[in-house]
């Protein structure tokens, strides 16, 4: 069995091997096909896996990551259990979201783009979550938490980690 330790754990490569017989017919433009397929597999892409995919379709690996770094839907970290978006829109901005990623960032221990150690948490700001009356408002996964005050930002967390 082929395998890989990697900060998630064990990543078996063999998984890959569905995804190249998919695509072994159409190997010349199939590489953003097969990194969106090895991504849903394993969440990320990881380095053994981007390796993997430049042995397999004979690229160089440079071509695989110039790829992966161009296209912002491409991950080389894992996500958390729950994403974190934090807004940066106007309304929020005016209403102090600045000091709630502040917040976010030191309970955390990340930067936005970061995923915590224990992998619970991913954290990532936006342009605008369409929620300006909430002000200044995050969302976990999919529900939204406004009129955000930095002392909540534990307690709301709180949810998500149990």
């Amino acid at each position: 069995m082929n395998s890989v330790i990697s900060p998630g754990g064990a990543i078996e490569l063999a998984k890959l091997d569905p995804v190249f017989e998919d695509f072994k017919n159409t190997r010349r433009g199939s590489l953003i096909s097969v990194l969106q397929a090895a991504q849903e597999t394993y969440g990320y892409l990881s380095s053994s896996v981007l390796e993997t995919i430049s042995q397999r379709m004979d690229a160089p690996i440079s071509q695989i990551y110039g790829v992966v770094t161009f296209y912002s839907q491409f991950r080389l970290v894992p996500r958390g259990k729950h994403v974190i978006r934090t807004c940066q829109g106007t309304a929020c901005h005016v209403r102090n979201s600045a000091r709630i990623l502040e917040t976010l960032k030191s309970y955390l221990g990340i930067k936005p783009g970061g995923t915590t150690e224990d992998l619970q948490f991913t954290l990532e700001t936006v342009a605008c979550l369409g929620a300006c009356s909430l002000a200044p408002v995050m969302m976990v996964d999919n529900e939204a938490h406004g009129r955000l005050r930095p002392d909540r930002i534990p307690e709301i967390l709180a949810k998500y980690r149990g």
